[in-house]
């Protein structure tokens, strides 16, 4: 059997000394790297997890949530190995060129997946700090995984053609226009997203609203190439990060931050029910606690003011008088000045918008004391229902268009 695997050796021009010597490197080799991968998988690299397990340190739990050690034992293998072939093989023979270019290949495979490890960690861990709530680490940890491809896609090129990488780089030059026609997306993403963070006009977290887009809801992720948003209904938009910038959105964060949110709504008042108020209204009207003060004080303004002009007060068009809308208006605007859940360190007023066909329309405007949006509605409920309570005693009526009640009853009068 000697015999014929020596005469099968000498048709390749292999001495079976040779074939011998090569045979005990080759085992030697992988003997060794055998040995090395149970030392380091199940030796370092398990003692090591264990660590991890047992520790509440969440970067402990981040560095083996994206095997890195594993891939980095899996780079050492490879350089171990290729020391061993460079000492036990000789540098003529055709099977060390084989093993050294796969061991190149090798190396550059684990090393570019524990450079993307080593960057998710980073991601996972920059996510949970104030900076990474504010700026894209996840379309930077992208980018940069882009272009470690890219480095090592020329590297493993320049090991098969066994040509320098450098040479390879100047040839690249003509492939501008194909790269960036096939990175398109990404490219203008990165831009977007550096200028998103310079910025900080967007941030995880944030309430956004882009109607064009649908968009109306918390930004849960801002990646690459993609926002996305998780709208009230629960739903999931994803809107293109470069679209953040050559269109406008609206981020409610600067209300979220303040401490409070605006009301801005109106009633319409119809106008045929607005008149001078009458001595037994003004009586009526002072009764109310928050309206005493007003009335008073402006009852003494007005009649010192019609005296002084001598006017004739039979006449009511004559001088100065207190209106029902006006008296509404004041009230309202004290009302707000005593609610407990009205912000009073910021803007807040009752005013008459220009009348309509539909009516006198007046405008609360002031701000609740919470952005919680459930709390909002139910403060903003509240004053309103109060409102309409409140306008037939001051002989006002709300403005509206007939019903089917209203043509009914006129029916039935008629």
């Amino acid at each position: 059997m000697l015999q014929s695997l020596e005469t099968w050796l000498g048709q390749f021009g292999i001495e079976m000394s040779q074939f011998i010597k090569l045979s005990e490197a080759l085992g030697l080799i992988v003997l060794i790297a055998v040995a090395v991968h149970i030392v380091l998988h199940r030796g370092v690299v398990a003692w090591l997890k264990r660590r991890a397990e047992k520790s509440d340190a969440v970067w402990r739990h981040a560095l083996f949530a994206g095997k890195l050690f594993s891939r980095i034992a899996l780079v050492i293998q490879g350089l171990l190995i290729g020391v061993q072939t460079n000492l036990w093989l000789a540098p003529e023979s055709v099977i060390r060129d084989w093993i050294l270019t796969l061991v190149a290949l090798w190396i550059v495979l684990f090393a570019l997946l524990a450079l993307y490890s080593l960057l998710d960690v980073a991601d996972t861990l920059l996510s949970r700090t104030p900076l990474g709530r504010n700026v894209p680490i996840r379309g930077i940890v992208q980018s940069l995984k882009i272009v470690f491809f890219v480095i090592a896609a020329l590297l493993t090129t320049s090991i098969l053609v066994g040509k320098s990488p450098v040479i390879l780089l100047s040839g690249l030059g003509a492939l501008t226009a194909v790269i960036m026609l096939v990175f398109k997306d990404p490219i203008l993403g990165l831009v977007a997203g550096i200028q998103l963070s310079a910025n900080k006009m967007l941030s995880v977290g944030d309430w956004l609203e882009m109607p064009k887009y649908g968009a109306d809801g918390d930004v849960i992720d801002i990646s690459l190439t993609t926002v996305k948003v998780q709208n009230w209904d629960k739903t999931i938009t994803t809107i293109p990060t470069y679209a953040l910038i050559s269109d406008s959105f609206k981020n409610w964060k600067g209300m979220q931050d303040s401490g409070g949110r605006r009301i801005k709504r109106s009633v319409l008042i119809d106008a045929t029910s607005v008149h001078f108020l009458s001595q037994q209204d003004i009586e009526y009207l002072t009764r109310a606690k928050l309206l005493e003060p007003y009335i008073k004080t402006k009852l003494e303004e007005i009649t010192q003011h019609n005296h002084s002009q001598q006017f004739d007060e039979e006449c009511l068009i004559n001088g100065r008088r207190l209106t029902n809308l006006g008296s509404f208006r004041a009230y309202l605007e004290r009302y707000l000045r005593a609610h407990p859940d009205i912000h009073q360190g910021m803007t807040l007023m009752v005013r008459q918008l220009a009348p309509t066909h539909e009516g006198i329309s007046l405008e609360l405007y002031c701000f609740t004391n919470t952005t919680a949006w459930v709390d909002y509605e139910r403060i903003q409920s509240d004053i309103f229902d109060h409102l309409y309570a409140v306008l037939p005693d001051f002989g006002l009526r709300a403005a509206q268009a007939p019903t089917g009640h209203d043509f009914r009853h006129l029916h039935v009068t008629s």
